[in-house]
């Protein structure tokens, strides 16, 4: 990685990638429940994310997402405030990783094409805050992915036990016995006083 946008670029990358190979091998069903007491699921943090990637890196420098009509509209939003956190019945999670898919490449297009400082205004966000450079959205949307990627990883381990950083590297111990592991944590955390 030679310069600080490649560097941003590569982990912009990781982390997309680690959160749609969080919905690797799961069914529409399994993809969907809701995982939390707040409704996440595993097919919502995608829909979010590549609607968060099409607005920071679209309107923001003046671009449109060419097939816009894809992404949730901004009128949504004062219907169910929710509408980017779950997949509709006529949407599909093969569906939802392709259109994510597209919104990155265009997001890496905005990404390479201009430099860090280049000027752009965050239409949503307060006139106090508004104005931002490219490497600023580039930190935002980097911290945003990367937190929704870590309640990917919960969800889907909360599920079926999948678990680890990605495809090629879970970055998990081998032959770990983790039921112990766990039961000396609880053991540990039982030795101080609750409050509930």
């Amino acid at each position: 990685m030679r310069d600080q946008k490649s560097v941003l670029l590569h982990y912009l990358r990781q982390a997309r990638d680690g959160l749609i190979w969080k919905l690797e091998g799961l069914d529409e069903r399994e993809a969907r429940l809701p995982r939390t007491p707040t409704g996440n699921n595993l097919l919502g943090v995608i829909k979010h994310c590549l609607n968060v990637e099409a607005g920071y890196f679209g309107p923001t420098f003046g671009r449109e997402f060419p097939t816009a009509d894809e992404l949730v509209p901004t009128e949504a939003y004062d219907a169910d405030p929710q509408s980017d956190w779950y997949a509709t019945e006529d949407e599909t999670k093969a569906g939802l990783i392709d259109l994510y898919r597209r919104v990155a490449a265009f997001a890496d297009e905005t990404i390479e094409q201009l430099p860090l400082d280049a000027p752009g205004r965050v239409p949503w966000w307060p006139p106090d805050r508004c104005e931002v450079t490219l490497q600023r959205i580039i930190v935002h949307v980097l911290y945003d992915i990367s937190r929704h990627a870590g309640h990917a990883d919960i969800m889907r381990e909360a599920s079926d036990g999948a678990a680890g950083l990605g495809r090629q590297n879970d970055n998990l111990p081998t032959d770990y016995d983790w039921t112990a592991y766990v039961a000396k944590l609880t053991a540990l955390a039982t030795r101080f006083p609750s409050r509930g």
